[in-house]
This record gives C-alpha cells, sequence and structure tokens, in this order.
C-alpha cells in the first residue's frame, strides 16, 4: 500500500502545479483552491493518483483536474447534492459523481460553489457519525 503524501507536500505540489500550468488553467485551479478554503477553512489538501489536487473533510470532497481545454471540479458525493444554482455541466449521469466543467473566461459563481462545497463536507461528516447499517451490539454484561 502506497503512503499517503503529507499534507504540507500536497499543498506544495497544488503550488507547484499551479505555476506548472501558466495559464488561465493555473489561475482557475488558483481560484478554485481559494474558494475551497474560504468555504471550508478545516479542508485538507491532498495529491492522489499521480498528480490530482483533491480537497477533503470527513472523506473526499472534490478533485481539481486540469485539462486542456477545462478545469474539471468532480465532486465525490455530487450526485446526492442539491444544486440550486445548476452548478454541476458534466458528468450528470453518474449515479454517485458530479462534476462542473469551467471553460476559459468564464466566471465562477463564489457563493453557490461556496454552498455546494459546505453541503458536500456536511454529507461527508453525516455519513462519519451515522451507525453502520445491519451491525446489531449486544451487551453481554450481567
Amino acid at each position: 500500500m502506497k503512503k499517503p503524501i503529507p499534507v504540507q507536500s500536497a499543498s506544495a505540489f497544488i503550488e507547484e502545479k499551479i505555476k506548472e500550468l501558466g495559464d488561465w488553467r493555473g489561475e482557475t485551479l488558483a481560484k478554485v483552491r481559494e474558494i475551497m478554503h474560504e468555504a471550508d477553512p478545516e479542508i485538507v489538501e491532498e495529491w492522489k493518483w499521480r498528480g490530482t489536487p483533491v480537497w477533503s473533510h470527513g472523506g473526499i470532497v472534490c478533485t481539481g483536474e486540469t485539462y486542456k481545454s477545462i478545469v474539471k471540479m468532480t465532486f465525490a458525493k455530487g450526485a446526492a447534492l442539491k444544486d440550486p444554482s445548476g452548478l454541476f455541466n458534466s458528468s450528470l449521469d453518474g449515479n454517485v459523481r458530479r462534476a462542473i466543467d469551467i471553460h476559459e473566461g468564464e466566471k465562477i459563481n463564489e457563493a453557490a460553489l461556496k454552498d455546494l462545497i459546505r453541503a458536500a463536507v456536511a454529507l461527508n461528516l453525516e455519513g462519519k457519525s451515522r451507525p453502520k447499517s445491519g451491525r446489531v451490539t449486544q451487551n453481554t454484561e450481567a
């Protein structure tokens, strides 16, 4: 099993990726990162799958992937989130994930994105506090 990258190193890798991109994608990824931290100051940055920035709190909140023509934010449990502002515009047919594709020049609805991030964190934390279904414990002490 691979060892996880320490948080400090993950943050440094993300910073390096932003610098390496050196164009609108780097700027957009930096803005997404800023919004993530504003929405949830306890969010943890990770570096997974050979170079994908990941933000977690109680589980994966979302990833920040960069491609030639988009910056993609994939929410791990996006299908379970309410999206009244209609930010999700990709991976809409899946049963679990939902994504936001951000194209060059598009403005990010920061308030709506922060709401979505907070909802994703709340969903992760709700899952952590619920007892596992189907497990019954019995006190055998008399």
